[in-house]
């Protein structure tokens, strides 16, 4: 509890297994997270060591250590869950964009929708179905003609962030022009 190097080394090779066997069931058999887990556990252990109370485990630091070990494996999996969700959604987008795609090759928009006036309000509206994010890079880009640099620069990122930006809203305006053309005409 001095935090002498010799008595955490000891502590850690007396905990390190019994602890991955506890942590490896809760986490799905994922070695991985396991590893990360039990590595954030102690850590955690050796930051706060001082909120152990030997007296109420007769000296055995393990019963702890598996309440601290609880506690990282529920965020440990609480990150894991809201990552799979945010990929799965990326996912959905994908395939919804490639399906709207493969309509907009089978039957191209009309020409005389092309040359209405409505075009000008139809873009607008688009615009403004558009995320924030996606709305303010098409802006940039070609209402103000920044260059993929500027905004690079400007938005404290790099080039390539910037076009992949760019590509997404792209692909955003082109999604929501079709849909709300179609319901047009």
């Amino acid at each position: 509890m001095q935090g002498d190097p010799a008595a955490v080394k000891e502590l850690a090779a007396a905990v390190l297994e019994p602890l991955f066997r506890f942590c490896l069931y809760r986490v799905g058999h994922n070695r991985h997270l396991c590893e990360e887990v039990v590595q954030e556990t102690l850590l955690r252990a050796l930051r706060d060591l001082e909120n152990y109370e030997p007296a109420r485990s007769n000296g055995n630091i393990f019963p702890w250590l598996i309440g601290l070990a609880r506690n990282e494996i529920q965020r440990a999996l609480t990150r894991r869950k809201s990552a799979i969700s945010l990929e799965a959604l990326w996912a959905s987008m994908d395939r919804e964009l490639l399906a709207v795609y493969a309509r907009l090759e089978a039957e191209p928009l009309a020409e005389e929708l092309l040359q209405r006036e409505e075009t000008r309000e139809l873009v607008n509206a688009t615009m403004s179905q558009l995320p924030t994010r996606y709305r303010e890079a098409l802006e940039a880009k070609y209402v103000a003609g920044q260059s993929v640099r500027g905004l690079a620069e400007a938005w404290r990122t790099t080039e390539k962030a910037v076009e992949s930006q760019l590509t997404r809203a792209r692909k955003a305006f082109k999604a929501t022009f079709v849909a709300l053309a179609k319901n047009l005409s």
